[in-house]
């Protein structure tokens, strides 16, 4: 297996009132390419912060994270920016689709984002779109999408450029249970087929699917034995 991301004392501090909090504090997580990592915990835990962390979107206080064996604090936030547009597929809490674009544009916008040329890349944002159960949904705005299409569209836009790890924050939130179960067979195929996947939650459907399992309050981060 190939190491992806690595992170060794992680931990990130704000100024509350005058006072320092600890919003993340010592966490070690690993994630390797067949890996389907959930990390659960309720809101509030310190999950999203660990995320946009392990991701380059925010620095830590202490710690540090390998990215594709790099260490991501040094880098400019250029060279971060291209490394994580190069190999991960990040799956917001909310979708965050751009209602403007059709549900096929929106996958197909990463394309054109990492500055990919020539091969038109629509017949594999069809074929997403089929993996995720909306073939017939490519010519519809997002505003004509339920709860449950609009995460599956933002799953599919996230593997547009074909990534080698997907980061998933909070993808089950406020779905029906049907949606939540199909969410995590997409991320559970996804890991059986070499790539991997990183969670975060405070739903139990991925349990059963995880290949290792994190606990998350307060700020700290646990394996599950």
């Amino acid at each position: 297996m190939t190491m992806l991301i690595e992170a060794k004392g992680l931990g990130k501090r704000y100024e509350r009132g005058g006072r320092p909090f600890w919003a993340l504090r010592g966490a070690d997580l690993q994630v390797s390419s067949g890996d389907f990592v959930t990390v659960l915990g309720r809101s509030g835990s310190g999950k999203s912060t660990l995320l946009n962390i392990l991701v380059g979107l925010l620095p830590p206080t202490e710690g540090s994270v390998s990215l594709m064996g790099e260490d991501i604090s040094k880098l400019d936030d250029a060279k971060r920016s291209s490394l994580r547009n190069a190999h991960v597929g990040y799956v917001p809490q909310s979708a965050g689709l751009i209602p403007t674009l059709t549900v096929l544009d929106n996958v197909r916008l990463p394309w054109y984002l990492a500055g990919h040329r020539g091969e038109e890349p629509e017949g594999r944002a069809q074929t997403l779109l089929e993996e995720v159960g909306l073939k017939d949904l490519g010519s519809q705005f997002p505003s004509a999408l339920s709860g449950g299409e609009l995460r599956r569209v933002a799953i599919a836009r996230a593997l547009m450029c074909s990534p080698d790890v997907i980061v998933a924050d909070e993808p089950t939130s406020n779905l029906d249970p049907a949606s939540a179960r199909g969410v995590v067979d997409i991320f559970r195929d996804i890991a059986r087929k070499g790539g991997a996947v990183l969670m975060v939650t405070h739903d139990t459907f991925s349990l059963d699917a995880s290949t290792r399992l994190y606990d998350m309050a307060e700020g700290k981060l646990e394996l599950r034995p």
